[in-house]
């Protein structure tokens, strides 16, 4: 179920939205609940998305049934933003959501007619492929342990190395984004914990502290 929380309008852009647009453009604002889809893989690109507030997973479910994250998209995060006429993926929310909408060929009209478009639209396009080849040597060179440092560390970077990580994601969102189990996932933040690496703030489990962010990147290979 999704809720609109307004009518289209033009609203003072920011992140990588303001960048390719570079002025107030026309969208809408739409709230998700959790899990609910916000596209399905092979449906038309017709809109582009950036996250006001909450968290989207974007993933493929393969024959076996199985769901392989391949990005989680955070405030501020573009996503939708596909060079072919369908996405590739599915997208849903992975908390109450809510997203600026906006329609594709709208914005690759107005980033297109700007000098800057094209090259800001090429750094975007690198980071994206960046992440991809990230993720893509995390999945196959990295143990768990590994896998799961180097999760940390991305998530502690875009959050802004809050002194509390608060995650939105479960664990099984990030076991299905590590290639991992839930238990291995488990295990492994218990053996960072064990190490003094980091603790669980309360009894929210999502809620970490990381005590040794060195630690994390020795793990990493960095």
């Amino acid at each position: 179920m999704l809720v609109r929380t307004n009518n289209a309008d033009r609203y003072r852009l920011d992140g990588d939205l303001a960048v390719l647009a570079g002025e107030q453009i026309l969208c809408s604002e739409f709230k998700y609940r959790r899990g609910a889809e916000i596209f399905g893989e092979g449906e038309e690109t017709e809109y582009v998305y950036q996250i006001i507030s909450g968290a989207v997973r974007t993933f493929k479910l393969l024959s076996d049934g199985r769901r392989q994250i391949n990005s989680f998209h955070l405030t501020g995060d573009l996503f939708g933003l596909e060079n072919g006429s369908t996405y590739r993926f599915i997208a849903e929310a992975v908390v109450e959501t809510k997203v600026r909408i906006i329609r594709r060929r709208s914005l690759f009209e107005t980033f297109a007619s700007r000098k800057a478009g094209a090259t800001n639209f090429l750094g975007l396009v690198t980071r994206n492929l960046k992440h991809a080849e990230d993720h893509m040597l995390l999945l196959g060179r990295k143990t768990a342990l590994e896998k799961v440092a180097a999760f940390l560390l991305e998530m502690d970077k875009r959050l802004g190395h809050p002194d509390v990580m608060i995650l939105p994601m479960s664990r099984r969102d990030v076991a299905d984004y590590l290639g991992l189990t839930l238990e291995t996932v488990s295990r492994a933040l218990s053996t960072l914990r064990n190490e003094n690496v980091l603790r669980f703030d309360g009894l929210m489990q999502r809620h970490l502290v990381l005590l040794d962010r060195v630690a994390l990147a020795e793990l990493d290979g960095q």
